[in-house]
């Protein structure tokens, strides 16, 4: 594992080279922040709470982590650098874990732009720093989640829009399970047992996000984001050694 580091390094630095880097963060934190301003009703709400900005991150993860994530491997397999790449010293999976780190730290730095809003917050009232911590300990693990499955996808192709595509479908659909509407047509169109929704809802991102915005910090939850995280980065080994 000594190869991690640089290859975090290397990769971490290379966001901030080009403007692309900064497009994305100020486009995500406009765009987070203006749901909550203007779908959330963060004023009108009266309660010092930045509930309104983490309700919306599962959905505009959606879009944005595959936009982060689908450049992983596509890029280096259209460049032809992965070759390049596995000449040098370094095993597959320290490769997979350096580039992952380093897209999940840049994912982490947009999140914790955000907060202007908890100072904002503090300044108008008195909010819980518990339930604010734990929302944005949620939303980075929620994100290295996406970002796992973000990036299998971008192992099995060269294309980054079509990497692109297949992880905003994937991760849509498993913020589409815990829905209500989505678990209400399963039960009463579908006719499925309720013990299977209840199954099927469980694989969805916003049903474990939903503790941590209530400021519930619970082991099944934090081990859920990890286990994906961690089963995608698997088959990303796997992938890319085949």
């Amino acid at each position: 594992m000594s190869q991690i580091p640089p290859i975090f390094k290397r990769e971490f630095l290379s966001y901030f080279r080009s403007p692309v880097a900064y497009v994305f963060l100020i486009v995500f934190l406009m765009a987070s922040v203006g749901c909550a301003f203007f779908l959330g009703g963060f004023f009108n709400a009266n309660i010092a709470s930045l509930e309104s900005y983490f309700t919306f991150l599962p959905w505009l993860f959606i879009a944005f982590i595959p936009a982060a994530g689908m450049r992983l491997w596509s890029e280096e397999k259209r460049a032809g650098t992965i070759e390049l790449l596995f000449t040098l010293p370094v095993t597959t999976l320290e490769a997979v874990l350096g580039k992952f780190l380093a897209a999940w730290a840049f994912l982490c730095l947009a999140i914790l732009l955000s907060f202007p809003m908890a100072l904002t917050v503090a300044y108008l009232g008195a909010p819980d720093w518990g339930v604010i911590g734990s929302s944005y300990l949620g939303g980075m693990l929620m994100a290295g989640a996406y970002l796992g499955i973000c990036s299998l996808t971008s192992a099995f192709t060269k294309n980054q829009v079509i990497s692109f595509v297949i992880s905003v479908f994937v991760c849509f659909l498993l913020v589409l399970v815990g829905w209500s509407v989505f678990t209400d047509f399963l039960g009463g169109y579908l006719a499925l047992p309720a013990w299977l929704v209840d199954v099927v809802s469980n694989f969805s991102f916003k049903t474990h996000f939903e503790a941590f915005a209530k400021g519930i910090i619970d082991p099944k939850d934090v081990m859920f984001f990890l286990s994906l995280a961690g089963f995608c980065l698997c088959l990303n080994v796997l992938a890319l050694e085949r």
